[in-house]
């Protein structure tokens, strides 16, 4: 590329890449433009001030908000193959005797659907939950509340009382933002609450499924730092470096495959959080 840009220029270009491929790599990005690494850096510095990309070791991922929190109808629709295989492969998690901690959402259905361990006990506010629990060996604890159709959910303040009373050996957490920096966010403040007192009174792994849309993405709310995440479960969407990243944070990162059905997964062998 012979013309030489402003940063201003360069950065808007940069960004425009960085949507259209997902990420962006320095090395590429300094062959493109003919310029130094450490300038590219600046500029990927510039444009996650923005708000526009997430910074990682070697380049940098798109950055998204989630503003307005999506109908679970319409979730539910979304992905299905992705979350099919992620929730495969979260299931093989789940052990003999394990009392899970299991937040809303489509992604974390998936999961209670594709258990195989005896003598569980699934403890939740996902109301879907209600029609697969019959069709296993679970023992299903829904912890009441107010219903919201929005997240096919209970929520409030009966919730945070249940769940008060409770200790998880393990917690599966289905979130709508998850990011290196910003940690698990939420567009919904009430449904926040409930995923953050799940995190907090699970006694072992903390499991968040999250297909790769989700990454680098940060809503209005914080849930957790990921300093309180032991393992990442996402499909094979997702960008390289940016795994290699959240690894480097001691997250155990499984990348379930969307090929055969999602049966094939790839257990990249990081160790869990203390």
């Amino acid at each position: 590329m012979s013309k030489k840009y402003i940063p201003a220029e360069r950065q808007e270009f940069i960004w425009k890449m960085a949507m259209e491929k997902g990420s962006v790599a320095v090395s590429e990005l300094s062959e493109l433009f003919q310029t130094s690494e450490l300038t590219i850096r600046r500029d990927l510095d510039a444009l996650e001030k923005k708000g526009h990309v997430e910074r990682t070791h070697g380049g940098a991922i798109t950055s998204h908000r989630m503003r307005v929190e999506t109908l679970y109808s319409q979730k539910d629709r979304e992905f299905r193959v992705e979350k099919e295989a992620i929730g495969r492969a979260a299931a093989k998690l789940i052990e003999e005797g394990d009392t899970i901690l299991a937040n809303s959402g489509s992604t974390v259905l998936q999961v209670i659907r594709h258990m195989q361990a005896n003598s569980v006990t699934v403890i939740t506010n996902n109301v879907g939950a209600f029609f697969e629990a019959g069709k296993k060996n679970i023992e299903l604890i829904l912890i009441g509340g107010e219903y919201r159709i929005e997240s096919n959910s209970l929520v409030g303040g009966l919730s945070h009382l249940a769940l008060n009373m409770i200790y998880g050996s393990k917690a599966i957490i289905g979130i709508d933002g998850f990011s290196a920096k910003a940690g698990l966010t939420n567009p919904v403040y009430i449904e926040t609450e409930i995923n953050r007192i799940m995190i907090e009174r699970t006694r072992g792994p903390v499991i968040v499924v999250a297909d790769h849309r989700k990454l680098g993405v940060v809503s209005n709310f914080a849930t957790a730092p990921l300093d309180m995440v032991n393992i990442l479960v996402t499909d094979d969407g997702a960008q390289e470096e940016y795994l290699r990243d959240v690894e480097k944070l001691g997250i155990r990162v499984i990348v379930a495959s969307t090929k055969l059905s999602g049966k094939l997964t790839l257990d990249r062998g990081m160790a869990q959080n203390p």
